[in-house]
């Protein structure tokens, strides 16, 4: 935490994470004090795991399944909150990530926003590591427009200058800003 302390002070308010418990152990404390922050869950969701992740996060960046929908939509009832989600798309169809497939993003898009009136706010991906960033991210940005979704996460810390070019307005800049994960 000390490493963020500085960031907080000077008025930076959104901070990402992808585990849970790591989550939960690092900022419980802090958005007692500061209940203006906003903390943006970026890793695998797991359905063990939605309570937690509904309590702490104010944003999901990784929605990618009916079923995790379902739950998500219950436990906001069950917390009395709503959050701000970005719907995952798997842009390279890869087998090993997540995210809804390009042909199915268009249905699940409208399930999410119109019969579980989830606060889709925009359209997240990680594109395949061996190829061009720029076709993926502007295929998402062509999807989103389809779907009048006007915010884009996408860009890392290694090609955020390539999603910004192409639309992004939520960038995920870890590792440039903090370092490698020990």
């Amino acid at each position: 935490m000390n490493i963020i302390e500085p960031l907080i002070n000077y008025g930076h308010l959104h901070f990402g994470e992808n585990r849970v418990n790591e989550a939960k152990d690092k900022w419980s404390s802090v958005l007692k004090k500061k209940k203006d922050l906003q903390l943006h869950f970026l890793g695998k969701l797991q359905t063990n795991k939605i309570k937690d992740i509904v309590q702490i996060f104010s944003f999901i960046h990784s929605l990618d399944s009916e079923k995790l929908a379902n739950k998500l939509s219950a436990e906001e009832v069950n917390s009395n909150k709503k959050l701000k989600y970005f719907i995952q798309v798997n842009t390279g169809n890869e087998i090993q990530k997540s995210g809804v497939r390009v042909k199915e993003s268009d249905d699940f898009i409208n399930y999410c926003l119109n019969s579980l009136k989830l606060n889709v706010i925009g359209l997240m991906c990680l594109p395949p590591l061996e190829d061009d960033p720029r076709k993926h991210f502007t295929l998402l940005s062509d999807i989103a427009k389809k779907n009048n979704l006007k915010n884009l996460s996408m860009g890392m810390s290694n090609d955020y200058l390539i999603a910004l070019s192409c639309g992004s307005n939520y960038l995920r800049i870890g590792s440039a800003i903090f370092g490698k994960r020990n």
